[in-house]
């Protein structure tokens, strides 16, 4: 494992039933909160709405509904502190093991005396990536005049970054699910749809200042600790606590990053997403490196794109001018609609 991310980016049992989810009301300003008046600066405005936006979201990977008490519970409290001391011994180790197909796919990869047809065979040894190759060849992005017929027609196709990245994305589905405990079949395919969505954000975003596939890896595996927290959550957690606030909330999404970082080290990720990673944990100061930048606006613009696909908020939610320092106005808007465009099935089946 110390070496796989090394060849991805080319150098040197079933889960307990889900809980029922609660559908989420549409995105309303919290209660008791006074409205913002017209001289209140776009800045206080937008951080706001991106409180608001990151409160949506993990109220709609728990399947929780909307709670607007601001402050924690006695009762939270002491559920916190248990995370806090749960999650500091989490070992890393237990996350999924990779499939044995992979190690010898990703050291092929890494030769350019390789070809398509030795790659084909190999990963025709695991059905499950085989359709993820045949999908992602046939996306608008690799789309031909005629259909792809073969799996080694898709691997030439593809070629070598577009397998790391496929293999990249067959790594990281099945931890995040596998890391939902009894919220797995809901929590857990959230996730990854929110990891698929960053990703390309992050990507796009890092164009021209961060390595393309680094940009991507950051995006994927940002919020691995989410699934093992919410794990943690389900074992510590009675079934009546209710509803949460959103301060309780914030504190494990906090954690989870904390866990996302240690997970990415136990990976040996390269040293500029562990970076952007660690910048990620510092709640309140804005990153430094340039990809640290990108994961932080991508992870935002994951998440309005996932609650707008489900009708949780505005589907054309308007982030353009969020980070007015990090990213011109422009950037953000066609990074928007590239997202828009690359997940626009996914948006149809939700509807």
């Amino acid at each position: 494992m110390q070496n796989l991310w090394r060849w991805i980016l080319g150098y040197a049992d079933a889960p307990p039933p889900a809980r029922a989810p609660a559908r989420a009301r549409p995105m309303s300003a919290p209660h008791g909160q006074a409205v913002s008046s017209p001289e209140a600066t776009a800045a206080a405005h937008e951080a706001m709405s991106l409180a608001m936006l990151g409160d949506r979201f993990h109220r709609y990977v728990l399947g929780l509904p909307d709670y607007h008490a601001s402050e924690p519970s006695q009762e939270e409290r002491t559920i916190l502190r248990r995370l806090q001391s749960t999650c500091a011994a989490f070992d890393v180790r237990s996350l999924p093991r990779l499939p044995t197909v992979l190690p010898q796919l990703l050291r092929s990869l890494k030769s350019d005396t390789v070809g398509g047809a030795q790659l084909a065979k190999l990963i025709g040894r695991d059905p499950v990536l085989v359709g993820e190759v045949m999908r992602v060849s046939r996306s608008i992005y690799y789309r031909t005049l005629h259909p792809i017929q073969s799996l080694q027609h898709a691997v030439v196709l593809l070629g070598q970054d577009g397998l790391r990245r496929v293999v990249t994305m067959h790594v990281m589905k099945p931890i995040l699910h596998a890391s939902a405990g009894m919220f797995g079949h809901v929590a857990g395919q959230r996730l990854w749809d929110h990891a698929e969505r960053c990703a390309h954000a992050c990507a796009y975003l890092g164009k021209g200042s961060s390595d393309p596939f680094e940009a991507y890896l950051a995006g994927i595996v940002c919020n691995t600790g989410t699934g093992a927290v919410v794990r943690v959550l389900d074992q510590e957690a009675p079934a009546e606590l209710g509803p949460l606030t959103s301060h309780f909330l914030a504190s494990c999404a906090q954690l989870a990053a904390q866990l996302s970082l240690r997970a990415a080290h136990h990976w040996n990720l390269p040293a500029n997403v562990l970076n952007a990673l660690e910048e990620r944990t510092a709640s309140g100061t804005p990153p430094e490196s340039s990809l640290g930048r990108a994961l932080l606006c991508a992870d935002t613009l994951a998440m309005a794109q996932v609650l707008g696909e489900h009708a949780l908020a505005a589907p054309d939610t308007d982030l353009s001018s969020a980070w007015p320092e990090f990213f011109t106005p422009a950037m953000i808007e066609r990074c928007q609609q590239d997202l828009r465009r690359q997940f626009r099935d996914a948006e149809a089946r939700a509807v």
